[in-house]
């Protein structure tokens, strides 16, 4: 939804900057509507990639729970079988 509002604001900029018959100004615009939509990707890729992160190392955990419940499994069988 960000990035949505994000585009819209560059292209209401551009729209504007475009009624504006100074190329410079005009120029300027562009550029900034783009290092600002530049940045919102970027900072996007950030969050996403926190998130990544944080699922990486929930699904970590839980294959250690796994290898450490199987460990348990097979201390339990070994007693078991030596009583």
């Amino acid at each position: 939804m960000k990035k949505v509002a994000i585009v819209t604001v560059a292209v209401l900029a551009l729209g504007l900057a475009a009624c504006n018959k100074n190329n410079a100004e005009n120029n300027a615009a562009n550029e900034t509507a783009v290092e600002n939509t530049a940045a919102t990707d970027v900072n996007a890729a950030s969050e996403n990639a926190a998130d990544v992160n944080a699922a990486d190392s929930a699904l970590n955990a839980a294959g250690n729970d796994v290898n450490a419940a199987g460990n348990e499994v097979a201390n339990a069988q070994n007693a078991v079988e030596n009583k």
